[in-house]
């Protein structure tokens, strides 16, 4: 029953069962299918869920998963889009209660994003169960990462059932300058961290940690999974990445979200077209956003923009390319008349980014390889700290 109110995004979102499978042709199964791995540790305990749409075990929601198991739960803690993965971007979330089981809902994208003592009321134990696609400002690591500091605080411990990442085939981008750390950049990683939510949390709380005392921490981790996995999650991790195409191009067009330009929000393919009504190059696709139920305000709404059309982009190819591809960004701005007003005055590109220095390399014509040198040094020494963190095998 609890499954009728997602689906307005499982409709069309079939994937072949290949794209869940790892190379040794092994189904793989995520940390919330090891039932038998985490059920004896929550027995008897009092216990807040941080879940929302994609928390599935199979077919079921983990929440029911655990109420027929007979696991009491105490509260559930939803991240942006809502419990139900409903709630459109950018749109705060409010509190609410789970019919079936009664328990409270607080919502952790709203007044608040971090959880308080009254939320820990009670509670034994938080269970962490989100599908992440691994890119520094999705920010259900940066709930991730409050609710560390919260369980560390107050002295609960946390188990994060673990699940694959789409983009966890490569590390790549910027890494954050601390002094631009906000929801969309809570630690400096780079824009692609190439870790599961369960290698983030070892990460975080063994390299990231100003608090006096580390959350004792107990992650199950995925089966028959590797880094060279390539991985389509169930359901939608969130409305407006509709399927794998848009997840895989995400972290390279995410940066137009800082930008004066439409990435297709407000239509039926976000994150797999960029336009403005302005642009001045070779327009591919036309398209003009709309209000829908993913997207309630879309930038430029109601306006026709042209632009660049990634929709047949082939899946493998993105896979295999395995690196961030600034060209569009460097060539749109290029065709763009308004110079002065294409990144955002909010400064908003600055913090996608992490650095205040890639609006410069652009506004300066730098090529694509100059700027990525610029990157290296710091990217060298993420990967050898994300080494000592690493579940699977790359």
């Amino acid at each position: 029953m609890r499954l009728l109110l997602f689906s307005i995004f499982l409709i069309g979102y079939q994937f072949p069962a290949a794209q869940r499978l790892a190379p040794t042709g092994d189904a793989i199964r995520t940390g919330a299918e090891k039932t038998t791995a985490y059920l004896p540790l929550l027995a008897g305990k009092h216990v807040a869920l941080v879940v929302n749409h994609s928390s599935l075990v199979g077919a079921r929601h983990l929440v029911d998963t655990l109420a027929t198991a007979g696991v009491c739960v105490l509260r559930i803690f939803s991240p942006e889009h809502g419990f139900r993965g409903e709630a459109p971007d950018g749109e705060q979330v409010r509190d609410g209660t789970d019919v079936p089981t009664g328990a409270p809902i607080v919502s952790l994208y709203g007044e608040k994003k971090r959880p308080d003592e009254g939320d820990f009321a009670g509670v034994d134990m938080v269970v962490f169960d989100i599908q992440d696609v691994g890119t520094r400002f999705y920010t259900y690591i940066s709930t991730l990462f409050y609710v560390l500091e919260g369980c560390a605080e107050y002295n609960i411990p946390i188990i994060v059932l673990d699940r694959p990442n789409p983009n966890g085939h490569y590390v790549d981008g910027p890494v954050l300058d601390t002094r631009l750390r906000s929801f969309v950049g809570v630690a400096p990683l780079p824009v692609v961290h190439g870790c599961t939510v369960g290698e983030l949390a070892r990460l975080f709380t063994g390299e990231y940690w100003t608090g006096p005392v580390r959350p004792e921490l107990t992650v199950i981790p995925c089966e028959n999974y590797s880094h060279r996995t390539m991985y389509a999650p169930p359901v939608p991790p969130s409305p407006n990445l509709p399927n794998l195409r848009a997840i895989l191009h995400y972290p390279s067009l995410c940066f137009f979200e800082g930008t004066a330009v439409s990435v297709g929000r407000g239509t039926e393919w976000p994150f797999q077209l960029a336009g403005h009504p302005q642009f001045q190059g070779p327009c591919v696709a036309e398209f003009t956003p709309k209000r829908n139920p993913a997207s309630r305000y879309p930038p430029l709404e109601g306006q026709r923009c042209c632009g660049y059309d990634f929709r047949q982009t082939s899946v493998d190819s993105l896979f295999q390319q395995a690196r961030l591809d600034l060209t569009p960004l460097l060539d749109f701005y290029c065709e763009y008349p308004d110079k002065d007003n294409f990144f955002l005055k909010n400064r908003y590109f600055e913090r996608l980014s992490g650095t205040s220095s890639l609006r410069k390399q652009i506004e300066e014509g730098n090529f694509e390889s100059d700027i990525r040198a610029t990157w290296e040094a710091d990217l060298r020494a993420f990967r050898e700290i994300r080494r000592k963190y690493l579940l699977y095998p790359e």
